[in-house]
């Protein structure tokens, strides 16, 4: 996994009036590495709804689509994978009862990354590298000095990190080389919506895309 791992957050496009099939459209003209749909506050099933409807859109793109928290929704919607947190369903029990499904984790320390890689996941997540207004708690700011030191670690196990947090376009050029992908929520959604905002969006993700990916983008779409 390398390159822009996309989020398509639910609540973040409803407050700016976005459609989240379009916007999930113009994020996958640049082929990210994984998208995520992210839906907090969505009763299951609208979220599997939206799943279902967002299954078809990456699997011609070539583009795993991954659910957030829920391998059950993630299994009835045909995901290539689910993202579980610290306080979420184990790895392990996840294989059990999904044993089809990869499974990417969150972590926030470097004990909590050990645990999660010695589970051999399809990717761990680290940070917030920087500060966040996605999560109502966040967990404290590692930094990119850590997300470093994480990187290692993950690479001496074999397994991709995606760096999480506060990560902007600007903020991603620090990371080449400390992270394989990089988790982008906020950065992806035009400050203004105005004229063609899906032009826009393909644009940052493309932006962020090409940091990280490790083929050039099509002609058109590069940065």
């Amino acid at each position: 996994m390398r390159g822009l791992y996309a989020i398509v957050d639910e609540g973040t496009l409803a407050a700016r009036r976005l459609d989240p099939l379009a916007f999930a459209a113009a994020v996958l003209a640049v082929r990210p590495a994984a998208l995520q749909l992210r839906a907090k506050d969505l009763p299951p099933r609208e979220t599997l709804a939206l799943l279902r409807a967002l299954a078809p859109m990456c699997h011609r793109a070539g583009v795993p689509l991954v659910a957030n928290d829920r391998p059950d929704l993630a299994m009835l919607a045909g995901c290539d994978l689910v993202h579980v947190g610290q306080t979420d369903m184990p790895v392990e029990r996840v294989r059990r009862i999904a044993p089809g499904l990869r499974v990417g984790v969150s972590t926030h320390t470097l004990e909590q990354l050990d645990a999660a890689l010695a589970a051999k996941p399809s990717y761990v997540a680290f940070g917030p590298v920087f500060e966040t207004r996605s999560k109502a708690s966040p967990d404290p700011v590692v930094g990119v000095a850590l997300l470093r030191t994480a990187a290692v670690r993950a690479s001496t196990a074999g397994v991709p990190l995606v760096a999480i947090g506060g990560i902007t376009r600007e903020r991603a050029r620090e990371m080449i080389g400390a992270a394989d992908a990089v988790a982008v929520i906020a950065d992806l959604v035009p400050a203004i919506v105005a004229g063609d905002p899906m032009r826009e969006v393909t644009a940052r993700a493309a932006t962020l895309h090409a940091l990280f990916a490790p083929e050039p983008l099509a002609a058109g779409l590069a940065p």
